[in-house]
């Protein structure tokens, strides 16, 4: 009876949908873990880890002396960094609340606000532990010149935005067949362990091999990424207009998905599974 009516305005409305993202995103950055520290050391060893792997197998199979001439950690390190981050955001869009989730019963929330949040959380984490291992990498061990901090950067956010387009595309099919899409979701990500080529110089391959590889944005977004870190590295076959239009063409088709199943969207859909 006493309640002031407040006048809704686009500015006070989008304020208060940013700062719902903001905290749907701090309640998905603690959702792996109880203690958002140990989260993240857990995220940081997790890329240590597969750095020594890359590292040593290519000392194994000689393959060193085909990377780029410069920093070879930095070379390994640029690959993986990319990967994850684009691995990471098909992940956390895809297993973001949906429509039917309980999340979904409070009126501000919705399925968009819940994947911004998710796509933003998985950003921050990867920011912010690539961020720690080169600085202690700079600090401890050798220090690193990076040609083009703003492209480099830059190849790090498109490498992340296509893997939120992708992801939600296959967020917007999976109501409707979550065994396939699950299945799909699962070989997108770990084939792009091969698939992304972060293990082979973009300029040094053979273009009957190149072709198993550049259709991926991925692939793009890492060999541009090194054109930026390195000096005396100048990608070829690879290009930077090519991501975007994947990703703008995948989150038209996931944007559009998605609004086409929340009006679909039923809580016994899963029930005769």
């Amino acid at each position: 009876m006493f309640r002031t009516e407040v006048r809704k305005t686009p500015a006070r409305s989008a304020f208060a949908m940013l700062e719902l993202i903001f905290h749907a995103s701090v309640r998905a950055v603690r959702r792996n873990h109880g203690n958002a520290v140990l989260g993240l050391v857990m995220n940081i060893m997790q890329m240590v880890v597969m750095v020594a792997i890359f590292y040593t197998m290519f000392e194994l199979l000689g393959l060193r002396r085909n990377a780029i001439r410069g920093d070879f950690l930095l070379y390994v390190m640029s690959g993986i960094f990319m990967f994850m981050t684009h691995t990471k955001a098909v992940g956390a869009v895809v297993g973001a609340d949906g429509p039917t989730s309980p999340m979904m019963k409070h009126s501000p929330m919705n399925p968009i606000i819940a994947i911004s949040a998710a796509a933003l959380a998985s950003l921050y984490t990867q920011v912010l532990s690539a961020s720690v291992v080169l600085y202690f990498y700079h600090a401890a061990i050798r220090p690193i010149t990076i040609f083009d901090p703003v492209g480099t950067f830059a190849m790090f956010l498109l490498s992340w935005l296509s893997g939120v387009a992708v992801g939600m595309m296959l967020k917007a099919a999976t109501p409707w067949q979550p065994e396939v899409f699950g299945i799909v979701s699962q070989v997108y990500q770990r084939g792009n362990m091969i698939a992304s080529g972060k293990m082979f110089v973009a300029n040094a391959m053979p273009t009957y091999i190149l072709a198993y590889f550049d259709w991926n944005p991925l692939f793009h977004t890492i060999d541009q990424g090194r054109g930026f870190i390195f000096l005396n590295y100048h990608p070829r076959y690879s290009s930077i207009e090519y991501p975007i239009i994947v990703t703008v063409v995948c989150m038209v088709i996931g944007l559009m998905g998605e609004f086409y199943t929340r009006k679909h969207a039923s809580v016994s859909w899963g029930a005769k599974r």
